[in-house]
């Protein structure tokens, strides 16, 4: 299991539209890394992306501009996978392919970012890797980091117990996501055109996905998300932060599949939080990731209707 994971949400600020489950340096000037070379700051070229969110019509209607009003956002929330996506491409333009077999990425969402915005990506590299920011309407959106371990760490399959999902789902309740529980869920893949699409609608223009036909890790984050939504009928629920340790190489026509154990469920101002340690799982023999997952599965409007 995970012996390094992301703090349990004990400092969010519901009130502030998007829960935020942690803490977060900024990158300034107390917090800029130095080169032990030349003593000067080591920043990556930034990654603008036009976002676009491509869950409007899925069955979390966080992403639906109306729904999310509601709740006091601007409009629909682009998904928290795809603003890793955004991420990521930083950690994959400085290390290339290793980062893919065997890197690490931890991220927490602090604001929302919104379909047709720019958002904007900046890293500073330091010793430990790279620190990452997500800023669009000049707030910062999303933090977190990015590193090259010497090796991925060892798996075992045996460790993660293979689950079906449920065969019916039922409206999401005290004993959806009980501590203990083992999640599955359905076999999925983004081969062929659905893989490509996928590059198109998070802007991600390294060649590297076509050249070598692999698919984008933050679909694996997808699976992750599955793992809630294939168990539960859920409301109006948001992705709160991530931690992926990649084990190995996503192929484009990979059938993925996830196995997740529910290792924490509370209550903060009223949200009920969710928290999953997962192995996402390629052909059901090859690990692809081990994940930490954790979510708002039920806003406090909601949980208190």
């Amino acid at each position: 299991m995970v012996s390094h994971v992301l703090h349990r949400a004990e400092n969010c600020e519901p009130n502030d539209g998007l829960a935020s489950a942690f803490r977060a340096a900024t990158i300034d000037g107390k917090n800029t890394a130095k080169t032990e070379e030349t003593g000067m700051s080591s920043r990556l070229e930034p990654h603008r992306i036009e976002a676009y969110n491509t869950s409007k019509h899925s069955e979390n209607k966080i992403h639906d501009d109306t729904v999310a009003r509601k709740y006091g956002f601007s409009g629909g929330l682009v998904p928290g996978v795809d603003v890793i996506a955004y991420m990521l491409h930083l950690p994959v333009a400085r290390w290339g392919r290793a980062f893919l077999e065997r890197g690490l990425i931890e991220a927490r969402f602090l604001k929302p970012v919104y379909d047709g915005e720019i958002a904007e990506v900046r890293a500073v590299e330091s010793e430990a890797g790279l620190v990452i920011e997500v800023e669009s309407k000049s707030e910062l959106c999303a933090s977190g980091s990015a590193s090259l371990p010497e090796s991925a760490p060892a798996v075992s399959l045996a460790d993660f117990a293979d689950r079906p999902p449920a065969s019916q789902r039922r409206p999401v309740d005290a004993t959806s996501y009980e501590i203990g529980k083992w999640l599955g869920t359905m076999p999925r893949d983004w081969a062929g055109e659905a893989a490509t699409q996928y590059l198109a609608d998070i802007h991600e223009t390294d060649p590297i996905y076509a050249r070598e036909g692999l698919g984008h890790p933050a679909l694996l984050q997808r699976m992750m998300n599955k793992a809630l939504v294939d168990n539960a009928i859920l409301g109006p629920w948001i992705h709160v932060g991530s931690r992926m340790q990649l084990l190995s190489a996503a192929k484009r026509d990979d059938v993925l599949s996830v196995r997740a154990k529910v290792v924490g469920n509370y209550e903060k101002k009223g949200h009920r939080f969710v928290e999953l340690d997962a192995l996402v799982v390629a052909n059901g023999t090859t690990p692809l990731a081990h994940c930490w997952h954790i979510a708002i599965y039920q806003p406090r409007e909601q949980a208190a209707a």
